[in-house]
């Protein structure tokens, strides 16, 4: 990834620097004091242009002043931010469409925003909005595109630096746990093998996460043979990382989050199609949100005592590749009949979760995972998927999803689903068909969280290929780290 910002912040002071961003509403007008620090002339000046170009100051628009002579500014401009009043400014998005119109070195913006209140909280998600828009993945090119950002330099002017520097220092957690799950996914296949990717999660042990790292051999003697299963066509082993931030009392039951990590999904024996197989390196984009999170929790130090464990294998159609037919036998104890050797993160998943529930008796569990082709069929690439067995659980996701813009849909979980699954010659199986295919993998991993609160988000349309936003204009969005800190900050912080 190329470092492509440092953020600073500063009281309102004189009109000067590299490029000089201000806000104006519908009338064209900044606030009064941004007026009177611009003076009267740039704002008839704005008002002129404004007719000129048909500029009318709505929303995520912007207005471009080059070199106006009496200020000391290369650049002058102007974002409009007039909304729907009913819809709240995304300070977010709003960063990133900002950071999309800089194009020197250094910037200044005028976090002074007519019609609204910005919070410390607002300006430092209009950073963390910035940062994103800024992101890209270049490591491999040898010859670099001259659009790919260099390092600049942005100033806030805000009223009260000394809160938006606080505010800011969370956010750039989470900024930088969304570009570390944005890499991950973002890596090729060759390079980033179950062991790399064990690796890289055991790099967060540097902000203070406990990080234990298991082995086949471990996994073995553990009986997790439905996520060996997976991985036994592969001539790279598998890996389970289990991560542990300890934020919050001793006494505090930890909050868990679970990750598919299949680092690339040829499909196995049941093996895809060839076109656009490359896709498959994101197949481990849950895993991915995961180690970013428990970044952005622990650089922020959060109040609460977190685990995150991700299963990391390679699905290949070797030699020793389980079949369709295969029955493997889960660290659970219940055998699951193989019907579709591409249907194999449900395998990883189950062992995991059951490994985390029988071993950190969590308050809670969330997983996420690239999981069904069929979740796009139902949401698009707007919305992840929620299967949940608790209700508050789901509300409060649903909740923080719509906070950061990175929202979940609640799917239905029921009874006929999992009975769909039922087998004639296992206790379950891996595929039951087309029909209803996210809630009948999702009824499958319900049957390893033995009663735990849960949730399942299958986040195969929004991890990867997504539509662009301003905050991403890449491949990889890094998609779940900002909704799950989001939970974890309003609920389950001491």
């Amino acid at each position: 990834m190329a470092e492509s910002m440092k953020i600073d912040v500063q009281a309102h002071g004189p009109v000067e620097g590299g490029e000089f961003v201000v806000f104006v509403g519908e009338n064209l007008k900044p606030t009064p004091a941004v007026a009177k620090r611009i003076g009267a002339k740039t704002v008839d000046l704005i008002a002129k242009a404004g007719d000129l170009e048909k500029f009318k100051g709505k929303a995520r628009s912007a207005l471009v002043l080059t070199a106006p002579a009496w200020l000391a500014v290369d650049r002058l401009i102007v974002i409009g931010v007039a909304e729907d009043k009913k819809t709240p400014i995304d300070w977010a998005q709003l960063g990133g469409f900002v950071a999309g119109k800089l194009s020197g070195k250094a910037a200044t913006i005028v976090l002074d925003v007519p019609g609204a209140d910005v919070t410390p909280e607002a300006a430092a998600e209009v950073a963390l909005g910035a940062r994103l828009r800024k992101y890209s993945f270049d490591h491999y090119k040898t010859k670099k595109d001259d659009k790919t950002p260099g390092t600049a330099r942005l100033t806030l002017s805000v009223a009260d630096p000394t809160a938006v520097k606080k505010a800011l220092k969370a956010a750039e957690a989470v900024a930088e746990g969304v570009v570390i799950a944005r890499d991950l996914v973002n890596e090729p296949p060759n390079v980033l093998s179950p062991e790399e990717f064990a690796s890289r999660a055991d790099a967060l042990r540097k902000v203070g996460v406990e990080v234990e790292i298991l082995d086949e051999k471990a996994m073995r003697k553990l009986g997790m043979r439905a996520l060996l299963g997976v991985s036994q066509g592969s001539v790279r082993e598998a890996r389970l990382a289990i991560m542990r931030w300890n934020g919050g009392k001793s006494t505090d039951k930890p909050i868990a989050f679970i990750g598919k990590g299949v680092v690339f999904d040829s499909g196995g024996i049941s093996i895809k199609p060839g076109a656009g197989m490359e896709d498959m390196k994101g197949d481990m984009a849950g895993a991915a949100c995961v180690v970013g999170l428990m970044h952005a929790l622990a650089s922020r130090k959060a109040k609460a005592n977190v685990v995150g464990a991700i299963g990391l294998v390679e699905n290949m159609p070797g030699g020793n590749a389980q079949r369709p037919g295969d029955i493997v036998t889960t660290m659970s104890g219940q055998t699951i009949e193989i019907i579709n050797t591409d249907a194999e993160g449900r395998l990883v998943l189950a062992d995991v979760l059951w490994y985390v529930q029988d071993r950190f008796k969590p308050k809670f569990m969330i997983d996420l995972a690239t999981l069904t082709g069929a979740i796009l069929v139902a949401l698009g690439q707007e919305f992840a998927g929620l299967f949940s067995n608790d209700e508050e659980l789901s509300q409060r996701l649903t909740a923080a999803g719509q906070a950061t813009g990175e929202r979940v849909w609640r799917m239905p979980l029921a009874a006929e689903f999992d009975k769909m699954i039922d087998s004639k010659f296992a206790d379950m199986k891996n595929s039951s068909g087309r029909h209803a295919g996210s809630s009948t993998a999702a009824a499958l991993l319900q049957r390893f969280v033995n009663n735990v609160p849960w949730a399942h988000l299958d986040i195969a349309g929004v991890a990867m290929g997504s539509p662009q936003t301003e905050t991403n204009k890449g491949w990889a969005s890094g998609w779940g780290v900002r909704v799950l800190d989001r939970l974890v900050k309003d609920h389950y912080e001491a």
